[in-house]
């Protein structure tokens, strides 16, 4: 019995897992901002094994996916996205739309991502916990789509940025994030992490697309926040925080946040807290030409339309003085507040228009990412023993970022979806 224990076991490992080796005219070495030429990648169950492949290893079992004429790189991570919900929905129609439909409009959202070579997101507030379900359906197979990594509801404040403000009082419905007060707060992050939340996300501002808030007021006092952080992590946590004001943005660095997203009026003590506490910024300068270019056509209010002609010009400015001030930077698009999911590589281009160089860019979509989500270990560069998370394009992307908008091969964990 012993005997056949052994020659069992030895024969398991020397059949393996089939692996995958993947040809392609080079890589990109995102750490360093550089291409790797003749590349070779081996992926073996869901994992990296070597990115010094050689073909004439390979087995009889194993594949060999040809890709000449492409880079590959790592899958792009989309750090501020709202998966749940028809996007193309107008008006009351958006108010009307069930929560189980939402989420079945979740589930295309998440394809397009995915197709578009996203394989890892921030799902950042959700009127439900619908967010939960999806990643939990893409996990168990269910659906394909990008890694999740959900919030459920966004904390805010009664009449808040994340509370909703669209209907009187008869028919006023409570936004399920909305807490008011230290212990409220605290309670709130609870329940969240009860329910399931990877990341607590909440409005330390008012917003662009909210009916009657003001964008540069601060909502959450510094007290409710520290406490809110102070829970998430004890708890751990990351932690997202909706700014756009001046006062808003520096409380919540003051506070411990992980990240600020939007951070459109951010001045220059703000950008130097950031250095300080190595905050992350994801600012979606994209999105701004959705607003302003399709909004009134999509039944987005004057209003909303109206704070965004301001914001999107000055979020730009202050865009370029953080990159040059060495803030932290990960690619968050906002996506959900316009419905073109598959368009969120086009936040690269507008990143490099508005300051970085494409390598800084890179990064900020991959290994910046993953680290802002404690996964630098996990993902977010091409290395061994990472998950294969791997996308090509035709070109070279630190040359022309804007060939990130047309992604012809997309791998999640060693699964090939696109090719």
């Amino acid at each position: 019995m012993k005997i056949l224990f052994v020659f069992l076991a030895s024969l398991i490992c020397q059949i393996g897992w089939a692996k995958t080796y993947i040809r392609a005219d080079a890589y990109v070495e995102v750490k360093s901002g550089k291409t790797v030429g003749n590349a070779i990648i081996v992926v073996e169950d869901g994992r990296i094994e070597s990115t010094k492949g050689n073909l004439n290893d390979a087995g009889p079992d194993d594949e060999v996916i040809d890709l000449a004429g492409k880079t590959l790189m790592p899958g792009l991570f989309d750090m501020h996205v709202h998966l749940i919900g028809n996007k193309l929905l107008k008006g009351a129609a958006r108010v009307q739309e069930s929560d189980q439909l939402a989420l079945l409009a979740g589930v295309e959202n998440a394809r397009k991502l995915l197709m578009a070579g996203v394989t890892t997101v921030r799902s950042l507030g959700s009127s439900s916990y619908g967010d939960i379900a999806l990643r939990d359906g893409i996990k168990a197979g269910y659906v394909i789509g990008p890694r999740v990594f959900a919030s459920g509801p966004a904390l805010g404040i009664t009449g808040g940025h994340c509370d909703n403000n669209w209907m009187p009082r008869e028919r006023d419905i409570r936004n399920a994030g909305v807490a008011n007060g230290p212990w409220e707060v605290a309670a709130k992050v609870r329940e969240n992490i009860k329910f399931g939340s990877d990341v607590i996300k909440f409005c330390a501002t008012g917003g662009v697309m909210s009916k009657g808030t003001k964008v540069g007021v601060q909502q959450y006092t510094l007290e409710e926040m520290q406490t809110l952080v102070s829970e998430a992590h004890r708890r751990g946590l990351i932690v997202a925080a909706h700014a756009h004001g001046t006062s808003g943005i520096k409380d919540a660095i003051r506070a411990g946040v992980d990240s600020v997203e939007h951070a459109s009026y951010i001045d220059d003590e703000g950008i130097q807290l950031a250095v300080e506490n190595g905050t992350y910024l994801s600012m979606d300068i994209y999105v701004t030409e959705y607003i302003l270019g399709q909004g009134i056509a999509d039944g987005i209010p004057e209003e909303n339309i109206a704070k965004e002609r301001t914001v999107g010009k000055i979020q730009r400015s202050n865009f370029t003085k953080a990159v040059e001030a060495g803030v932290k930077m990960v690619m968050g698009t906002d996506a959900g507040v316009y419905p073109g999911f598959a368009d969120s590589p086009k936040q690269l281009s507008r990143m490099v228009k508005f300051g970085m160089t494409p390598a800084q860019a890179l990064q900020a979509a991959t290994i910046n990412a993953a680290t802002l989500l404690k996964k630098q270990d996990e993902m977010g560069s091409l290395e061994e023993g990472k998950l294969a998370d791997i996308i090509a394009v035709a070109g070279n992307p630190l040359e022309d970022i804007s060939l990130l908008e047309d992604v012809t091969f997309v791998m999640k964990e060693g699964r090939v979806y696109k090719r």
